[in-house]
């Protein structure tokens, strides 16, 4: 570069220098760089650690050591004096070596402190190397430590410490705590890995290639392009950031960024029942959108992850898409699909969008990566997954409030124990089973004030059945059943009498013919569009109970008149809205005071329940207490998820 270059190379810099220092001021804002000496004032120091020379992220670098030389530079080191200083002359110096063949050589000298870097020496350089873009500078660099405290920052900058040990790169930067395990094990490594120099430049370039390509996506307030990498890595691999096109690619990201934050809206109850009626209100100018743009066939595709013959669960789905399929018979068809060994999740959604479907359907929640990347490759395909507490826009959940079918449940067992001793055998503590639990032991006590609850976790233990039969329960509330029609015992709330024998009292049951039936009819009249529009969430999540028909429970022909009568009655008031199981004085386990009974608990509160109430003889189970075929649906959607902590899901390298 000649002198002449350098001049206007340095013209060019402090005219940037200007705007910025009068933009910070204008805004209010400091307008040159911080001040590491005024941030450790009163300060407590664990200790230096000598990192020695490495290379930085320029953009890390945020300020000075000491206050003498800020007043040169604006807050993204950019030179403040005239040119016709000798300040000026010698950033002119450096840019010019700079660009000729041997460049600046000599590291800057700074110190490092929560993750951001202060120059002692070399502000001149580091200036230069800005105004270049230069993506990294050689430093020695003296690492402060904090003294260890309980705050989120100082508790993420530990797990962050943690990490460089490990990785020796400070390209990732997280705003959550947990994210740095997260992304170990995202990209395949052990938690306790030491990263080779292969891995380590083939993560950064990766993730330089994701950020060039997430500076054309707008992020929400708080979200970096490390918290989007980690959304999007746990769903793609890295040779996906080449191997996608690029409209996918940015679709991936668009999505990833959005999941990074996403708030999720529960609709708790389905509309009225389906029919060819347009809804009250509707203008002229809706009704022509309706006419014009509605579909008046639908294709849908379910895809289910085992087949109908061997899981109860996916008979029951498929029972439901044929019962819709006939209840809308003439506008709805339906096909299934079945992930074995020669087609996976990824494959059958491809096969299904090109056989014409425009909803699809995925039956188990271990489906949901794979209804992620369909969201982002077809946009305009509907995608559902059924699961609960889902946080990513792309992909509509549904599930249903068991707990409603439980508190009924509940009171049919205080009212026919004779021993005031109740068993529940529990599935797993993903999120709405403790909200059952509780909600069973409320009903029972709304008959019986005497009555305990004995709770066992199938998760846990091979026959939780016989291990409540040991403590003198005469009542149990086993697992639910998948289908409307009433089941045999051991399903469904049973009485065991002391001969040993199985007497069924009421049967819980799910009936996913009524949910797809009412939510294909509903996309046939817009309201999947409707519902877009009125949500202020990205996420949207169908939790629907008793009203909806999804879920229902039967009582035995031979209960007593009066206690069908109660239930009834208990059930007529809950599908109304007058009653809520909840609506009443409880504490939990520990003694506190979880409803005085005067409000109403919110769908998230129910929802995201991970506590037991008093009358609960039992516990939670911790992870490690799980049966290895139990871990990974608690993974997804365990009430302790965001504490489980994370294993490999590679090699991806």
């Amino acid at each position: 570069m000649s002198r002449a270059e350098a001049v206007e190379a340095y013209r060019a810099a402090h005219k940037k220098a200007q705007k910025a220092y009068r933009e910070d001021v204008d805004r209010g804002r400091w307008p040159y760089p911080q001040v590491l000496d005024d941030l450790l004032e009163g300060k407590s120091i664990a200790g230096r650690i000598e990192l020695g020379v490495m290379q930085i992220p320029t953009d890390r670098v945020v300020g000075t050591v000491s206050a003498g030389r800020r007043a040169v530079f604006s807050r993204d080191f950019m030179p403040l004096p005239e040119m016709n200083t000798e300040f000026g002359a010698k950033w002119t110096a450096l840019c010019e070596a700079h660009l000729d063949d041997e460049g600046i050589r000599d590291p800057i000298r700074c110190y490092e402190y929560f993750g951001d870097f202060y120059v002692q020496e070399g502000n001149k350089r580091l200036s230069v190397m800005r105004y270049f873009d230069a993506p990294s500078v050689p430093a020695s660099v003296m690492r402060i430590v904090p003294a260890y405290a309980d705050d989120p920052d100082t508790k993420l900058y530990y797990e962050f410490l943690e990490f460089y040990h490990l990785s020796r790169t400070y390209a990732f930067r997280f705003t959550k705590p947990g994210s740095y395990r997260k992304l170990v094990a995202a990209l395949g490594f052990e938690p306790d890995e030491v990263w080779t120099e292969e891995r380590r430049r083939r993560v950064v370039s990766a993730f330089t290639r994701f950020s060039e390509a997430a500076a054309h996506v707008k992020f929400p307030e708080g979200v970096g392009h490390s918290d989007a990498f980690l959304a999007w890595i746990s769903v793609y691999s890295i040779d996906d950031l080449s191997a996608l096109s690029p409209e996918t690619l940015l679709a991936s990201l668009n999505a990833s960024v959005t999941d990074a934050e996403a708030d999720v809206t529960v609709s708790t109850e389905a509309d009225a029942p389906a029919s060819d009626a347009e809804p009250a209100g509707k203008t002229l100018l809706a009704r022509l959108y309706n006419a014009m743009f509605l579909p008046t066939q639908l294709q849908a595709a379910f895809i289910h992850e085992f087949p109908p013959e061997t899981s109860g669960w996916i008979r029951g789905h498929e029972q439901g898409r044929l019962s819709a399929e006939q209840a809308l018979s003439g506008k709805v068809t339906t096909r299934a699909y079945i992930v074995d060994e020669q087609h996976n999740a990824d494959s059958l959604f491809r096969e299904a969008v090109t056989d014409g479907a425009q909803v699809i359907f995925a039956t188990t929640p271990s489906l949901i990566d794979a209804c992620r990347r369909a969201a982002a490759a077809y946009p305009n395909v509907k995608i559902l997954n059924c699961s609960v507490a889902m946080p990513y826009p792309g992909v509509r959940t549904y599930y249903s409030r068991i707990y409603e079918t439980k508190f009924l449940a509940g009171v049919i067992a205080g009212a026919c124990s004779h021993s005031d001793l109740l068993g529940y055998v529990a599935s797993a503590p993903i999120f709405g089973v403790p909200a059952g639990i509780n909600a069973f032991a409320l009903g029972a006590r709304l008959v019986n004030p005497r009555a305990v609850v004995k709770l066992r976790w199938s998760c846990v233990e091979a026959d939780p059945l016989a291990s409540l039969l040991k403590d003198g329960v005469d009542v149990v509330s086993n697992h639910e059943w998948f289908a409307p029609e009433a089941p045999q015992p051991p399903f469904g709330l049973i009485r065991i009498p002391g001969d040993g024998s199985q007497e069924s009292l009421a049967a819980t049951f799910w009936n996913w013919g009524a949910f797809y039936e009412k939510l294909l009819a509903d996309l046939l009249l817009g309201h999947w569009e409707d519902e877009s529009a009125n949500s202020s969430a990205a996420a949207i999540n169908y939790w629907w109970g008793m009203q909806s028909g999804v879920i229902g429970v039967t009582p035995s022909e031979k209960l007593p008149e009066g206690i069908r009568a109660l239930v009834e009655a208990l059930k007529g008031s809950i599908v109304e809205g007058r009653l809520d199981p909840f609506r009443r004085v409880m504490s939990d386990q520990e003694g506190i005071v979880r409803n005085d009974g005067s409000r109403w608990l919110s769908p998230a509160e129910i929802l995201h329940m991970d506590w037991l109430s008093d009358t609960i003889e039992g516990r939670i189970p911790t992870f490690d207490e799980l049966l290895p075929v139990a871990q990974s649906i608690v993974r997804l959607l365990g009430v302790y998820r965001e504490a489980i902590p994370p294993v490999k899901d590679g090699p991806i390298l």
